[in-house]
């Protein structure tokens, strides 16, 4: 066993640092935290016809449809980041659904003013 000393400077650095880390890996950790993700089975999907695939909806029984239409492209949905494959909902309260989903409440998102 080797006796050595800390210095009194080392050792503060050292408290510091590990201070400074401890909110940032709090916010990481929050982030990184799952959201629940709307499942099929879930009453409030079922009763707004929530698929995870778009592919799999019945337009017969869901007159509303039209071809194009997605979670992606819906006014109640914000992707968690760019490209991603899911992103949350106001309607179900902020919950993961895909991006490619779709539910009978879906509104066309606000277009960018065209400049003219």
């Amino acid at each position: 066993m080797t006796d050595e000393r800390i210095s009194r400077r080392h050792l503060l650095q050292t408290a510091l640092v590990g201070l400074a880390a401890l909110p940032a890996a709090t916010l990481i950790a929050r982030d990184a935290a799952a959201v629940d993700a709307v499942t099929e089975s879930d009453p409030m999907a079922q009763s707004l016809g929530y698929v995870t695939d778009v592919s799999k909806v019945v337009a017969a029984t869901n007159p509303t449809f039209k071809p194009g239409q997605h979670c992606a492209n819906c006014l109640q949905y914000k992707a968690t980041k760019a490209g991603a494959t899911d992103g949350t909902c106001v309607v179900f309260s902020g919950k993961l659904v895909k991006a490619n989903g779709w539910c009978k409440v879906w509104v066309p998102a606000a277009e960018a003013p065209k400049p003219g």
